[in-house]
């Protein structure tokens, strides 16, 4: 398999006089109170598991990223998109040029509920460059957390990000979403949440220079809180420079349900620093205690021998724990490791009683250090007016 010649990897007040956030320009603001939807509630980011609107995804835009890999990229972005489009809506972030192409390889059309949208984008990772979105009773508004390409210029991870961290801003106006601009600047991947005010990140892709420079955890913390509706940050320690990430969240720990974690635990012959940084994140969880209080329920989701599975490549991500959960449904990759793949789906199963588990080969996308949730970026359903 070729391998890519990158890999991957004030706040507004939302009152019925507030001005959409794009009008106050691009410098970050600085923290203050928790952001409100008109009825005074406090906007919060919601669990993945709540009901979506539809998913948004985007067309992998440049060769020089994927080098002959391009091709199969797409492949397995539409595979993706055809899978959520069984469950929800999806909308493909496609450069205008490239749109045809796009509603070509995803059957457009065809399908129920794939749409094409013509925004400039560079790469698939939306989770990253996406809005975050948050809601309140009656409302819903897209957090835009300042994406600068994980923070990579000047390093041997860079790749152009321009078109990607304009992206979240466009798509909002788009979709008529009020936009919050995030006062830290991250990725949707470094964030995972109960839904009831608990979040999970690792300080090495969030308290980090290259994002967020001149920063101490704490205030970093408080930006979190403020802008996402946060009242506890679970900081795991992660680790920095392994990849182009700087260790995502969403590859380590996932919130299945308040109180229940499930975490990675790295299969035979997984680099002996990411089972060092799986140690760090188990005690870490094992000690936690979330927004209300209660201790931590862990399930542990065994990785796949990386000798029988079909990537290859040191960037190749071998983690079921970057499912993506739609309406009534779990998309997990499947790497074909036949045993493995097999404890995955049962474990989910079990996971998530009511929602069919969905295996999808994504091997592409996975030699660049992603999966499908970091190819994937929903949009909630506002929950009901009080």
């Amino acid at each position: 398999m070729d391998t890519p010649v990158t890999s991957r990897r004030r706040l507004l007040q939302l009152g019925a006089a507030a001005l959409p956030l794009a009008a106050l320009g691009t410098a970050l603001p600085s923290a203050a109170g928790a952001a409100t939807a008109p009825s005074g509630a406090t906007l919060r980011i919601p669990a993945e598991t709540d009901p979506h609107v539809r998913t948004f995804m985007a067309w992998p835009a440049l060769s020089s990223v994927w080098s002959t890999q391009i091709g199969a990229v797409r492949d397995d972005i539409a595979r993706v998109a055809y899978q959520i489009s069984r469950f929800e809506p999806v909308v493909m972030l496609a450069r205008p040029e490239q749109a045809a192409d796009a509603r070509y390889y995803c059957g457009a059309g065809a399908y129920y509920g794939i749409d094409v949208v013509e925004i400039p984008n560079d790469d698939l990772w939306i989770r990253d460059f996406g809005p975050t979105f948050v809601v309140a009773p009656g409302a819903v508004a897209g957090v835009d957390t300042n994406f600068n390409g994980w923070g990579k210029t000047g390093t041997t991870y860079y790749q152009p990000f321009a078109n990607d961290a304009a992206a979240a801003a466009t798509l909002l106006t788009q979709y008529g979403v009020d936009r919050i601009q995030a006062p830290f600047v991250g990725e949707g991947g470094s964030l995972e949440t109960d839904g009831q005010g608990t979040l999970m990140a690792t300080v090495s892709s969030l308290v980090n220079p290259n994002r967020n420079p001149g920063m101490s955890q704490a205030q970093v913390e408080q930006a979190l809180k403020s802008s996402l509706g946060i009242d506890k940050v679970i900081w795991v320690p992660g680790l920095a420079g392994q990849d182009i990430t700087d260790c995502h969240i969403d590859c380590l720990a996932r919130f299945v349900a308040p109180g229940h974690v499930m975490l990675d635990q790295p299969g035979p012959g997984t680099n002996s620093k990411w089972v060092a940084v799986y140690d760090e994140t188990k005690r870490a969880l094992q000690s936690a205690t979330d927004a209300q209080g209660r201790r931590l329920t862990i399930t542990e989701l065994p990785g796949p021998d990386r000798r029988y599975i079909r990537g290859r490549g040191t960037d190749f991500l071998s983690s079921y724990t970057n499912y993506y959960t739609v309406n009534g449904a779990v998309l997990v990759p499947q790497f074909g490791d036949g045993y493995a793949d097999d404890v995955a789906y049962s474990i989910l199963r079990n996971a998530y009683p009511g929602r069919v588990v969905v295996q999808v080969r994504i091997d592409n996308i996975a030699s660049g250090g992603g999966g499908i949730h970091c190819a994937t970026q929903s949009q909630p359903v506002a929950p009901p007016a009080v």
